[in-house]
């Protein structure tokens, strides 16, 4: 096992003057890092240009989940359902560190869907999926941990198998992962624009958002997942038209602290169609959400409104004994969906699936990405890839869905001889600590500590929680972190831990290893 290059953020960036690329991809989300990563591994000279973080946006404001969408069954979109279930067995294989299995517990409301319907859902559920999880079954909460922290109302539920994802990282692991298979990953550039060139490709002109500097490019083609910057990138930055229509979704959460001991989720049924999921997280508390509104205006103003958070709340009491209130919340968060518009009426109704747009001459296509969820990210890109592969001359085959992502080569069972074996080595560890370096790092949590041995003293400063500036720096150097809520709210969940001066204190060692760098 050896370690990445470290890339600091000048090397990056590369100064004025960006190499060619035969593909070119707008968007540093879940779906432009994977189509960068697929790419990258098939030997295509790959650059990837963000705006701001990876995964800044809507790609961690999640719900964090592997699913192929319960609710979708009534909308009677079974493609789209077999095919993310199929593909939730994939990424649990690729990814045990930073995704795996879950239970999810759906209380009967007598006043909503019938049990019997309830129960011929998930067998269809169980079925489209396959058999790789524990199928579902029906409870007696009465008698089932489960039904400890409900009202007594509920009686019974129906118990299914999901997947859950810290999507953040996973985003950031891909752009990893493309990096060390040669793409050059560029965060805080804005493509300012980009034009057809006579003679074949592309010509584009990118900026440093920091320093203003700006940097020309010449590629053969263009990948846009812009996400729900698609279609503005599409026409002001490509100067192209589309008839495609996006329609922006904003989906808020809100993170309370632990709600119920047991290490289940619940999907609560809303009497207005939605849904509501309550999700053990980070250890010490429960992620509430979603809602679905339609959103107006810029897609990064996008936030969790004090009607949404009293919307939620009141869902989540419907259901628990204890009710849910404004003040227990210790974080919220909002994302923009970018769905297809197909003329549903209610938000929660609109498709998740995806289009593959390719248009333009062989010599200088470009293909733009409509809607998506994170559980079929691989699947789209290595269909985009597969769309653009006979136009980019020596791309290889597809070959991510057998491949892990960094850190993840080894079997989920194998975490807590791992925990015992990293506690063994770095004496400082205690149980907790060393979870959190294996669920986020896998095996590169040995990597990260190597020569440490029992002296914490050894990881550089101590920021709290757990956090060392070894850690931190890990994160710049290998998954393209800038600033502090680069590391606290997206490389790691470590925001809801620190204290303000401990999270001060981290601001100012970033700042201050910025301007070093300058």
């Amino acid at each position: 096992m050896t370690a990445p290059p470290d890339r600091t953020p000048a090397e990056i960036q590369g100064g004025s003057c960006v190499d060619d690329a035969d593909l070119l991809v707008i968007g540093g989300g879940v779906n432009g890092c994977g189509v960068a990563r697929d790419a990258a591994g098939r030997g295509v000279k790959t650059l990837l240009v963000e705006q701001s973080d990876l995964g800044a946006a809507t790609s961690s404001a999640s719900t964090k989940l592997l699913h192929g969408g319960l609710r979708y069954l009534e909308q009677y979109d079974f493609r789209l359902v077999r095919e993310a279930l199929l593909e939730r067995e994939t990424l649990l294989r690729a990814m045990p560190h930073i995704a795996w299995p879950m239970r999810f517990v759906l209380p009967h409301h007598r006043a909503l869907r019938p049990a019997w319907m309830l129960g011929l859902g998930l067998w269809l559920y169980d079925s489209l999926g396959g058999r790789g999880l524990p199928p579902s079954r029906r409870l007696r909460l009465r008698e089932d941990a489960a039904g400890a922290p409900l009202k007594p109302v509920y009686t019974t539920a129906f118990e299914y198998s999901d997947g859950w994802v810290d999507d953040a990282r996973l985003v950031a692991l891909c752009a990893r992962d493309a990096a060390d298979r040669g793409a050059r990953i560029l965060t805080r550039t804005r493509l300012i624009q980009a034009r057809r060139a006579e003679g074949g490709g592309w010509e584009a002109t990118l900026e440093d958002v920091e320093t203003g500097a700006r940097s020309g490019l010449r590629a053969r083609a263009v990948v846009n997942a812009g996400g729900p910057w698609a279609a503005e990138i599409l026409g002001a930055r490509l100067g192209q038209n589309s008839g495609a229509r996006l329609r922006l979704v904003r989906g808020s959460h809100i993170v309370t602290r632990r709600l119920f001991e047991h290490d289940r989720a619940y999907i609560f049924q809303n009497g207005d169609g939605r849904v509501l999921f309550a999700l053990p997280y980070e250890g010490d508390f429960t992620l509430l959400g979603t809602t679905d509104l339609d959103h107006q205006g810029d897609p990064s103003a996008a936030r969790c409104t004090d009607e949404e958070v009293d919307y939620i709340c009141a869902a989540a009491s419907e259901y628990f004994a204890t009710p849910v209130r404004s003040a227990d919340v210790l974080w919220r968060f909002a994302g923009v969906r970018p769905l297809l518009d197909d003329g549903a009426g209610a938000a929660q109704a609109a498709s998740r699936d995806y289009t593959l747009a390719l248009e333009g001459p062989a010599d200088a296509p470009l293909l733009t990405i409509w809607g998506g969820k994170i559980t079929t990210f691989r699947k789209l890109a290595e269909a985009a890839l597969e769309q653009l592969r006979p136009r980019l001359p020596g791309a290889g085959p597809a070959w991510t869905a057998q491949a892990p992502l960094p850190g993840g080569a080894f079997d989920a069972a194998d975490l807590p001889a791992m925990a015992q074996a990293l506690r063994a080595r770095h004496g400082f560890l205690d149980a907790a600590w060393a979870q959190r370096l294996l669920r986020a790092y896998g095996t590169d949590a040995a990597l990260l500590l190597d020569g440490a041995g029992h002296d914490r003293d050894a990881l550089g400063q101590y920021f709290g929680a757990g956090l060392t500036e070894r850690e931190a720096l890990w994160m710049m150097r290998q998954e393209f972190a800038r600033s502090a809520d680069d590391i606290l709210w997206r490389r790691s969940k470590l925001g809801l831990r620190l204290s303000a001066a401990e999270a001060a204190a981290l601001a100012d060692w970033c700042e201050t290893r910025a301007a070093a760098a300058a």
